[in-house]
This record gives structure tokens, C-alpha cells and sequence, in this order.
């Protein structure tokens, strides 16, 4: 009996590890319908991304601070915003994490994006998708049903090829 507890004690122990090491801070899944956020421009206007629906979207978190992010952006710019920007269906939205108009402004010189940087100064966009305390580095891929499609977080150059294939897949659907 004691055998039997150890190695249950010890199933459930790695489940819970194996779990801690597969959440990558989102409070959302794929297959979710996306939370509306309002997407807020530099120069003040508003939007709602559930008036979006219809075309793929892609939101992309990030932040000037993050090194992670800077790596990824120029990526974001020639493999996904150059390709796909006069794409009627297709929509791609960079928000900048708890940062001010003219810090998110200079960042998007800085990095030499071309792609809307967007404003969430107090991370509200940012906490209807992540936990608390999770890291911005992450793109959401939103279906023309305004479904979740496909999730990533860090920059990974192979999940990041897998997202390029998904938003290929998605833009060719009717």
C-alpha cells in the first residue's frame, strides 16, 4: 500500500510539473472565442476587435524593454506585415505593454516596424488574454469567426514558421 501511494504521490507530482511547464501564461485557448479588446491607435482612435470580424487578425504583444520582442518584430515586419498588408482579410496589430504614446512611437522607429503599434497603458488588452505577471512576448491569431486559431509565446523560429503556415491557411479559406 505504501508502493502504491509513492507512485501516486509521484504521478500526480509530475502531471503538476509537466502542467506548470506547458502554461505559458494565457488565460485563453485555442478554439476560444477571442475576447473583445479595444485597440487603441497613437493618435487616439478607437476601435473594437470584435469589429474585426471577418478577417484574420494578429495581435502581437510586446513591449520596448523586451529583448525578446525586439528579436521577433523585425520578423513579424518581412515575414508576415510585407507579405500579407494589402490583404484586405487580413488585419495585424502590434500592442505596446503599459507604455506611453511617445515611448511606443519611438519604439516602432526604433525597431523599424511598419506595422500599427497600438497603445495599452494600463494592460487591459494584455490581461484579457494573459495572466498576471505573464511575459508579453506573445502573438494571438484570431480566425475570420473571431475564433483563437493558434498561440505563441517567446520566439521560437519553428513555432514561429508554424504561425506564418497558419495565417497562410486561414487567409485561403472562404
Amino acid at each position: 500500500m505504501k508502493h502504491l501511494t509513492f507512485i501516486l504521490l509521484l504521478v500526480m507530482t509530475c502531471s503538476l510539473t509537466k502542467a506548470q511547464q506547458d502554461d505559458r501564461g494565457y488565460i485563453v485557448k485555442v478554439g476560444e472565442k477571442a475576447p473583445n479588446i479595444e485597440l487603441l491607435f497613437p493618435d487616439g482612435t478607437k476601435k473594437q476587435l470584435k469589429d474585426l470580424t471577418g478577417k484574420v487578425i494578429m495581435i502581437q504583444f510586446t513591449a520596448s524593454w523586451c529583448g525578446v520582442c525586439r528579436k521577433e518584430m523585425p520578423f513579424i515586419e518581412k515575414d508576415i506585415w510585407l507579405k500579407y498588408k494589402n490583404n484586405p482579410e487580413f488585419a495585424l496589430f502590434g500592442i505596446d505593454f503599459k507604455e506611453s504614446k511617445e515611448t511606443t512611437e519611438k519604439f516602432a522607429k526604433d525597431i523599424k516596424i511598419t506595422y500599427p503599434l497600438l497603445l495599452d497603458p494600463e494592460g487591459k488588452a494584455f490581461y484579457t488574454y494573459a495572466a498576471q505577471g505573464a511575459g508579453v512576448t506573445r502573438n494571438i491569431i484570431i480566425d475570420k469567426k473571431g475564433n483563437i486559431a493558434f498561440l505563441t509565446r517567446l520566439y521560437d523560429p519553428k513555432e514561429f514558421e508554424e504561425m506564418v503556415k497558419v495565417i497562410d491557411k486561414l487567409l485561403k479559406e472562404k
